[in-house]
């Protein structure tokens, strides 16, 4: 494996991972034609495609990858073996059985939750995955793996996601579920009551209470009023007699 090559891969898996979240075991969705393509280059998939995604790899299929080899026949017996051996992921198909283009396609519907990856050599399906953002593709070149480079829609999806424009769907239902989960989601029907925030106390309260003057502290000073006015009048009465004695004599 080419130093340049693993270079290339590692730098290409960075902006998945720091993008659209993808961890290890990286899950890879092969159709017949990767198969194919393997088995023609004597391409071990299962011992270097790990090493070329610098992690674990899990490596699966669908059930109609797998009836779409059948259907055709000796040609791609061997596609079918190496198809086999992989896990078999369920689809929606299953009752009737899509090409394994379809089936793949609709595997990473909605912004492509399970972060799969798809691996194929069809060039229709290569088209139609590049205009999903967040889908990484492998395919086969020159007897070698190759992770193609982010498609145009993944790179202005990421763009958007960084001016805060959009959320992808996938995380939209786990910030649905999460508030579910808390119970912080808002039933029909229900209004939030305000809770009223804790204040600080009134500042009127604080200040010092004036002393009222009641009946009982006046009485006392007018009392002493009265009592002087009368010392007052016995001066003055006692003093008139005192004045006409001595005019008398």
């Amino acid at each position: 494996m080419g130093v340049t090559r693993q270079k290339h891969a590692k730098k290409i898996m960075g902006f998945y991972k720091n993008s659209f979240q993808f961890r290890e075991p990286f899950q890879v969705l092969l159709d017949g034609t990767f198969c194919q393509a393997a088995l023609r280059n004597k391409i071990q998939i299962r011992e270097q495609l790990p090493g070329y995604l610098g992690g674990a790899a899990q490596l699966c299929t669908t059930r109609c990858v797998i009836k779409e080899l059948e259907s055709l026949g000796k040609a791609l017996y061997g596609a079918k073996l190496i198809a086999q051996r992989f896990e078999v992921r369920k689809c929606s198909h299953h009752k009737d059985p899509v090409s394994g283009s379809t089936c793949l396609l609709s595997m990473i519907e909605d912004g492509n939750p399970h972060h799969f990856f798809i691996a194929t050599q069809d060039q229709d399906l290569s088209n139609k995955v590049k205009k999903k953002p967040g889908v990484p593709l492998l395919f086969i070149i020159q007897n070698t793996m190759v992770l193609d480079k982010p498609s145009p829609k993944s790179l202005a999806f990421v763009q958007k996601l960084q001016t805060n424009q959009l959320v992808p769907e996938y995380q939209k239902q786990s910030i649905v579920e999460l508030k579910e989960k808390e119970g912080l989601a808002k039933q029909e029907g229900e209004k939030r009551r305000k809770r009223k925030r804790a204040g600080g106390p009134n500042p009127l309260s604080c200040l010092k209470k004036k002393k009222k003057k009641t009946q009982e502290g006046q009485e006392p000073s007018a009392q002493k009023k009265k009592r002087r006015k009368r010392k007052r009048n016995r001066v003055k009465a006692e003093a008139v007699p005192a004045v006409q004695k001595n005019e008398g004599e």
